[in-house]
């Protein structure tokens, strides 16, 4: 009994392929299927199973997987995660996001990660974005193989009903666990699944399937959308990784959207909600650049800034009076998660002092005869204003020699030049 359409398993017998194996139904199945697949390349096979300690029998479903892996002769790894409960985004994503940071942590570069996510699944994703009012891009749900990690994320089952797998474990006597938490509807997956489904395939027999063939046709139509993006977004794309706002006022509005989202995940933000766009668009693009309008979801920023929209998120805090002696000899690490190197140089005379900005410091330029308030000339430099903080200053005694990168000294620009050395401040990273 075959489940898999032809072309998806020819194309995955000769790859490395890690199941996410969490020993109920969907996985037990896939597992089995893959392990038995008279194709698969010997030793391209293994699983993982992530333990998130939220039921009491988490040990025993650990247990149950290290079983089935050691008679099937499939190598098992197990991930022992900590699910955050106070996001706010509830536990079931809580748990999924976990599960995918452990997941992205054990693939390895070139492998696939097999989901068992099946045609019942995608009705509901689908169901769950339509009530959330979610785009094309959002219906679309899950995609049968995308980019992730090093690899990429596969869900061969997206085409196979839930029944059709049960019927399939049963004939091949295979034995699995049942979650007792999908039998309550207090979660909105369990609800669609429980309550809302049963309800629609009363009259409609086929429900779950015409949802994922809509699914699957809105996947096709924002396959086609992204190449407009991405062109778009070429056209939009200042240095750095900033949009021009020029350049986006000229698309309309719903292409202006398009760009904007896409913009955001290719700067490893998070999805951009529905109520940012429009923020931006009625707000950020038509304030003026001294307001330095922004808009902020989770840790995430989109802010307007000298004629651009530039991406940023929240950097861990330096400590109070933080301070460090640096020699130069090797990258100093900052407490926010930065780095000053020195280059062409191999250490300075003598150690300096590395410490953030308190206020009121003033520096000697290159060619003036006089100090300037570094305040005024991070106003004047190419900084953005949400980095300023950030900036370490290079310090002599009380004589500031450096703010980052950026600004010199005279002092120390003579003795960067006589070495034929500089400075690199590298920023936290996004």
């Amino acid at each position: 009994m075959n489940l898999l359409p032809h072309s998806l398993l020819d194309a995955a017998t000769d790859l490395p392929v890690m199941v996410g194996f969490s020993g109920g139904l969907d996985s037990t199945a896939l597992l089995h299927l893959l392990a038995t697949a008279p194709a698969r390349a010997p030793g391209s096979l293994r699983a993982v199973h992530v333990h998130h300690g939220l039921q009491p029998q988490a040990d025993a479903w650990e247990q149950h997987c290290r079983d089935i892996c050691q008679q099937w002769k499939i190598p098992l790894k197990v991930m022992h995660v900590e699910v955050a409960r106070d996001t706010g985004d509830g536990l079931e994503a809580a748990a999924r996001n976990a599960r995918h940071a452990a997941f992205k942590a054990q693939l390895q570069a070139g492998e696939w990660l097999a989901l068992a996510h099946h045609q019942d699944d995608q009705a509901e994703t689908f169901l769950l974005r339509a009530l959330r009012g979610s785009g094309i891009d959002g219906l679309a749900a899950m995609r049968e193989l995308r980019a992730f990690g090093d690899g990429q994320l596969w869900r061969p089952l997206l085409p196979v009903s839930r029944i059709t797998l049960e019927t399939y474990a049963q004939h091949h006597r295979l034995q699995w666990i049942d979650d007792p938490s999908n039998d309550s509807d207090s979660f909105d997956r369990n609800f669609l699944r429980l309550q809302l489904l049963p309800l629609l395939r009363e009259r409609w027999p086929h429900a779950a399937a015409a949802m994922a063939r809509s699914a699957g046709l809105a996947a096709d139509a924002a396959h086609l959308l992204e190449q407009q993006d991405t062109d778009d977004l070429q056209t939009c794309l200042g240095a750095d990784k900033t949009l021009s706002i020029t350049a986006l006022k000229q698309l309309v509005d719903a292409r202006q959207s398009r760009v904007l989202r896409c913009w955001a995940r290719h700067c490893g933000l998070l999805p951009l909600p529905a109520n940012g766009v429009r923020s931006i668009q009625q707000h950020l693009l038509h304030a003026a650049d001294d307001q330095q309008a922004e808009f902020r979801w989770g840790d995430a920023r989109i802010i307007r800034w000298r004629g651009h929209l530039h991406a940023a998120t929240s950097f861990p805090k330096w400590p109070p009076g933080w301070q460090a002696q640096w020699d130069g000899s090797s990258p100093a690490q900052l407490p926010d998660g930065a780095t000053l190197s020195l280059h062409g140089a191999s250490a300075f005379d003598t150690p300096l002092t590395l410490r953030q900005r308190q206020g009121g410091e003033r520096i000697q330029l290159p060619g003036r005869t006089h100090s300037h308030q570094l305040k005024h000339r991070l106003q004047a430099s190419s900084t953005p204003p949400w980095l300023r903080a950030h900036l370490p200053l290079l310090c002599d005694g009380d004589d500031v020699l450096a703010a980052g990168d950026g600004i010199i000294s005279a002092l120390l620009q003579q003795w960067l030049q006589a070495h034929d050395a500089h400075l690199r401040w590298q920023p936290p990273a996004r």
